[in-house]
């Protein structure tokens, strides 16, 4: 028998015999009556027993140590709290239920703690219908999820999951764009922070002793233990991974300088809403604002500058406000007919994409998943289902649980034997299931299996993946009914699971108020009016629209909805929406309309059936950072790049062009070259004021 299936009795065994006795007992009371703890020796029996009283602390089940006044060891006496093992009563709504339910179906698959979630749904709707089997609701459409992306970096993500969770601290080596350098890494992993559709690593760097943020895709080859040892580190008291998902790009190093930028009436909500986190705004003259923000990197606020084209400038400092000019010089000289000289085209270098995973026995989807959850985890969840069945006199579906845990046929019989084997001590057992020709699976529940009758606690690494969920999708659901839950989930946990493991960030706008009228609309099939500013031709228009869903790209959160003026499917962006209101006029949902219709396409590719392609120089300085975000089609001898551009309107091109501070430029199309060239004139006219 395997040494992890043999702990894996013993611990569970353990936790039955504690269960079961419901008194404190000894040492000698657990060697002698529990499974996988009789045959051994006083050491051996020693060792194990420490070993894994630590780890079930580590999955937050704590045992009860009653110490003798003399302090003799072998005195100690042993129990469990119900409390301690159990989950505390959830009283759940049917919408709050329905929402996670859609939590689910939306993230399964392209969620890279799919599995772990699972397990926790099963446990929270213990007693009522699982939301595992509840009917599909449509009011929103991920286009986005927190998928790992290709079998390298789920591998990479599975290791540091299990590190963070074990304090091990872990080697790599990583590709440090600044330097275009790969050099080796020794981190103590804190925490996993999820941002703008990319994972990240946040931990202490042996290296310089100091905390750092390491993107997952910039990790190269495997991540490997430092040590055998079985930790290597406990994490500092009051550390908060929020503070490193609450910074603006050019915020990123050691502060060097604070600027003033003036912010135009016309986008003074959109830059409080957004960005007023990374600083702080003040009325100015004739509706304008002052924002002034703390920043690390001159050129990426400068890039953030221009691109908010006329409406932002710099009043101070005079260093940025020079690098602006600088900027807009280099974009003027380089977009002019003869400004640029561009290298001869070198052979494409190899691709440095993940592999595509391999298809996995549990099926398509588990060839996606990245966290599996801690075996302990699906076999507590495994025996709950099991004695449940058996108490009702009913037969389970094999091939239907094997889909509601995603397990494969072999993990499934396997699980099923060691359950068998699980037991209270003096060959009492929990349970006896048998496997059937037919496919049904018959369970003989014993007496004491009550005990495993009721829910047990999350372990961390469902608790991380349920709120990483709730998170994700945020204030994107009719009636709020994922924020009230994750509210009562928390409050049951005792804790937040962000401030241990996975933090979900928001992208940099705050668009929660906007989504919550908006969701109310749709649940209550009401007219929505929108303010809606339409950046394109610097303009306000007011709609009236009849709201569907809600619905993600690359490019934020949008709300589908049919436009009776124009008579067709309009997707408008909450980050463009400078108002919202739900009116008292009702719709008719019209069946030709599919909210989730570009989910697929657009949402995720940003192309339309209407874009066209421009080609972009990228500099020698910017080509290792376009390199991961945009299409390749071309390496040029000095290390520059040409990339494949999709755009639907110019502007949009423009901006994207803009926001590269110099280092892009426009080959073609001719009209898109100059209409940069017009919008870096207009800049300077403003920037000469």
């Amino acid at each position: 028998m395997a040494k992890d299936t043999e702990k894996l009795i013993r611990q569970l065994s353990l936790i039955s015999y504690l269960m079961a006795e419901r008194r404190p007992v000894t040492a000698l009371e657990i060697r002698r009556d529990v499974e996988g703890y009789s045959g051994m020796n006083e050491d051996a029996f020693a060792r194990r027993f420490y070993a894994d009283r630590a780890e079930l602390e580590s999955l937050g089940i704590q045992l009860t140590v009653d110490k003798p006044a003399d302090g003799i060891a072998e005195q100690e006496n042993y129990s469990l709290r119900p409390e301690n093992f159990h989950l505390p009563a959830i009283a759940f709504s049917d919408s709050e239920l329905a929402a996670l339910q859609t939590a689910l179906t939306l993230l399964d698959g392209e969620f890279a703690y799919a599995e772990p979630l699972r397990l926790a749904l099963q446990q929270l709707s213990w007693g009522r219908p699982s939301p595992l089997n509840a009917p599909e609701q449509r009011a929103v459409a991920l286009g986005i999820t927190a998928s790992p992306g290709g079998h390298d970096l789920s591998q990479r993500l599975a290791k540091i999951e299990t590190a963070i969770f074990r304090q091990k601290t872990v080697t790599f080596d990583y590709y440090t764009m600044e330097r275009d350098e790969t050099e080796p890494r020794k981190v103590d992993p804190f925490a996993l922070l999820f941002q703008n559709g990319q994972f990240y690593l946040v931990g202490r760097a042996h290296e310089r002793d100091a905390m750092r943020v390491f993107r997952l895709s910039r990790i190269r080859g495997k991540v490997a233990y430092a040590t055998k040892a079985e930790h290597d580190f406990k994490r500092p008291a009051g550390f908060d991974p929020r503070e490193y998902a609450a910074r603006a790009p050019w915020q990123l190093g050691e502060e060097t300088a604070t600027a003033e930028l003036w912010v135009s009436d016309r986008i003074a909500w959109q830059v409080e809403r957004h960005y007023g986190r990374y600083g702080t705004l003040r009325p100015g003259d004739d509706g304008a604002v002052i924002f002034t923000t703390p920043y690390a990197n001159a050129r990426l606020l400068a890039a953030w500058v221009l691109r908010m084209g006329e409406h932002v400038r710099v009043v101070s400092p005079g260093g940025l406000e020079r690098e602006v000019a600088e900027r807009l010089e280099l974009l003027t000289d380089r977009h002019r007919d003869g400004g640029l000289e561009i290298a001869a085209t070198v052979p494409m270098r190899p691709s440095e994409e993940d592999e595509e995973p391999e298809p996995a026995r549990g099926g398509a989807r588990r060839a996606d998943a990245a966290i599996r959850p801690e075996r302990f985890a699906r076999l507590v969840t495994l025996a709950s289902i099991l004695i449940e069945s058996g108490r009702k006199a009913e037969l389970l579906d094999a091939a239907e649980l094997r889909e509601r845990l995603q397990l494969s046929d072999s993990e499934l019989r396997e699980d099923i034997d060691l359950l068998n084997v699980v037991n209270f001590g003096g060959g009492s057992y929990v349970l006896y299931a048998e496997l059937h020709d037919n496919g049904t699976i018959e369970v003989d529940p014993e007496p004491y299996s009550d005990n495993f009758a009721r829910p047990a606690r999350l372990l961390p690494v469902e608790a991380k993946a349920l709120i990483a969920a709730i998170d994700l999708i945020g204030d994107h659901l009719p009636e709020g009914a994922l924020t009230s839950a994750r509210e009562k989930i928390v409050a049951a946990l005792g804790e937040d699971p962000t401030e241990h493991g996975l933090h979900v960030a928001s992208g940099t706008g705050d668009d929660s108020g906007i989504a919550r009228v908006i969701s109310e609309a749709i649940a209550g099939r009401r007219l929505l009016e929108i303010d809606y500013y339409k950046p394109n031709e610097d303009e306000f228009s007011h709609r009236t629209v009849e709201p569907y869903a809600l619905v993600n790209g690359r490019d934020g959160w949008y709300v589908a909805s049919f436009d009776p003026e124009r008579e067709d499917v309009r997707h408008f962006r909450l980050d463009r929406i400078r108002s919202a209101e739900a009116t008292d006029r009702t719709y008719e949902p019209r069946p030709e309309v599919d909210p989730a219709a570009g989910v697929d396409g657009w949402l995720r590719t940003g192309e339309v059936a209407t874009s066209r392609m421009a080609r972009v120089w990228i500099s020698p300085e910017r080509a290792r950072w376009a390199r991961e975000e945009r299409r390749v089609a071309e390496e040029l001898a000095d290390g520059a790049i040409i990339v494949e551009l999709p755009y639907a309107g110019t502007d949009w091109l423009v901006r994207e062009v803009l926001a590269e501070a110099g280092d892009a430029v426009v080959l073609e199309p001719a009209e898109a070259r100059e209409a940069v060239l017009g919008a870096v004139e207009r800049l300077r006219a403003v920037a000469a004021r």
